[in-house]
């Protein structure tokens, strides 16, 4: 009987070693991510590919992919978009563009709409959300913000179910200019290295309809900014959230309207900010997320005045 009761513990001891086992495989295993670049109308460049060739935001990602164990799927195809292959994916990265549901400018299969649906419950459900940039020009609400006066005005309750997953929505930019981002939380993955005076040229963009509870990471210090081209008023406003988190569901959604030029995509600063903020989507790494939107910018829905 001793020999048996002796066989037993080791077989428990066994089964709790080879739990272990599996679960420190599993975490070595690279997150699966969907890189989804579908245009409905303007290209941007970051994600143009040309002649076959991948897109400059490919080839920084595969590298970055290859140093923090990301597995990276690049795509502009909306078909992809069934529960079966949703399933694929520990998250997705949106660097989109217009009505996803439409053919569009570049040409590729639109999501369908149950496609649309299933993206959105996959996301509420778990799945890890990142968006850059045009992310945020995106399934607008009731199309109100396709260059018509609707855009300068909050859509309240009238938000597209993707408008009020990622957490806000562009308005308009003006001319591409050097901008204050200020840091709210150093803690959150990625944060720590930017520096209190960054504030690097970019193409800015001026959101609205931000989700109550956002945890925002950076703030868009409207003070610093000139009223020069595009739509000259878009930041005659208080200061508005530019990067945050939050949670969809059980989703974790990383957002930065950073990503228009190339220059943003090869500096370090901007790399760490965007491999944090995947890092915490996908679950490798946790953080705080208390919403403090009203604390960090207490009138972002004071939109500009308009044209």
């Amino acid at each position: 009987m001793k020999y048996l009761i002796r066989f037993v513990r080791l077989c428990a001891v066994v089964a709790v070693l080879l739990s272990a086992w599996q679960e420190a495989v599993a975490a070595d295993a690279p997150k699966k991510i969907l890189f989804f670049s579908k245009s409905g109308g303007f290209v941007h460049p970051m994600i143009d590919e040309k002649n076959g060739q991948p897109s400059s935001a490919q080839i920084i990602l595969t590298e970055l992919g290859k140093k923090y164990n990301f597995e990276f799927t690049f795509s502009k195809d909306g078909s992809l978009f069934t529960p079966e292959n949703i399933a694929k994916y520990d998250a997705f990265f949106f660097y989109t563009q217009g009505d996803l549901c439409k053919r569009g400018q570049d040409g590729q299969p639109p999501m369908t709409p149950e496609g649309k649906a299933a993206f959105l419950e996959a996301i509420y459900n778990g799945k890890g959300f990142i968006g850059t940039h045009s992310a945020s020009d995106t399934s607008h609400s009731a199309g109100l913000n396709e260059g018509g006066p609707g855009r300068w005005k909050s859509d309240e309750g009238n938000l597209d179910p993707y408008i009020k997953m990622i957490g806000g929505e562009f308005i308009v930019h003006a001319s591409q200019q050097t901008a204050h981002q200020i840091v709210v939380d150093k803690i959150f993955p990625g944060m720590s290295g930017v520096p209190d005076d960054f504030g690097p040229k970019e193409e800015w963009y001026s959101l609205k309809n931000f989700a109550p509870d956002l945890h925002v990471l950076l703030v868009q210090d409207t003070s610093t900014m000139k009223r020069t081209g595009g739509d000259r008023t878009a930041y005659d406003r208080p200061n508005y959230p530019s990067t945050w988190a939050h949670l969809y569901g059980k989703g974790r959604v990383f957002y930065t309207n950073m990503g228009h030029r190339d220059d943003i995509w090869s500096n370090p600063v901007f790399q760490e900010v965007l491999v944090g903020g995947i890092n915490w989507s996908v679950g490798n790494l946790d953080a705080d997320i208390t919403p403090n939107l009203d604390k960090a910018a207490p009138e972002a829905n004071t939109l500009p005045p308009g044209p």
